[in-house]
């Protein structure tokens, strides 16, 4: 059963978000949150498997909010699922901070049960809406930053670029299995190393790295669920 903390400031939203995913006979929902501060407490209390945070009107400073999440002290952190609208500018630092994912605020029904599931199992999601602004913003941070993704990078053997490329192009470890025609359990053991290596915290931030080391380059097929 996979549990959930709804974090929005609009009351109706909170109840339609509630109703559809309590109909799922394997998610369940733990808590509401009204805003970001709310939703942070909440989740070191009620450890849910999945945050559904409205990037909108839970905080001004969403990113802060994700990180603050993701960075739990005690257990495993939760994974943010971000529901988002066209004119939101931080899918990019969202991602950074740990973000799992975004979501259009106008999304179907299935398609936000589909995410929560996605995002659940450790993998990542994000909208085709939202592949532009994800682009352009690492395009920019590159521009900005020093070389040492390129410094990382250099430290991943050949087989691990392979399977960091696939886990950039939304791959699951049993796609990825089936690309490089390897087992499933040594998949996890170049992943682990991947993110041991680069420094990451998990799959998400493995996938930022792509972009910024060079790895993946934007004309290249973005994140799906």
């Amino acid at each position: 059963m996979t549990s959930i903390l709804i974090a929005t400031g609009q009351a109706l939203q909170r109840v339609g978000l509630r109703m559809l995913l309590e109909s799922q006979p394997d998610l369940t929902v733990v808590g509401e949150a009204t805003h970001g501060p709310d939703a942070v407490r909440l989740s070191s209390l009620l450890g849910p498997d999945v945050v559904l945070l409205d990037g909108r009107s839970t905080d001004p400073d969403t990113v802060e909010t994700v990180r603050r999440i993701t960075q739990a002290p005690d257990g495993p952190a939760p994974h943010v699922l971000l529901l988002t609208t066209g004119a939101d500018t931080y899918p990019y630092g969202a991602l950074r901070a740990g973000a799992a994912g975004h979501l259009p605020e106008d999304a179907t029904a299935e398609e936000l049960v589909a995410a929560v599931r996605v995002v659940a199992a450790g993998d990542v999601v994000v909208s085709p809406g939202l592949t532009r602004a994800l682009i352009d913003a690492v395009r920019t941070q590159r521009a900005l930053e020093s070389h040492a993704p390129g410094e990382r990078l250099d430290t991943l053997t050949g087989r691990e670029r392979d399977v960091l490329t696939a886990v950039a192009s939304g791959d699951s470890n049993s796609e990825i299995a089936d690309r490089l025609s390897i087992a499933p359990t040594t998949v996890k053991s170049h992943i682990s190393n991947i993110l041991t290596k680069i420094g990451a915290r998990g799959r998400v931030q493995a996938v930022v790295f792509a972009y910024e080391s060079g790895l993946v380059r934007p004309t290249q097929h973005v994140l799906h669920a």
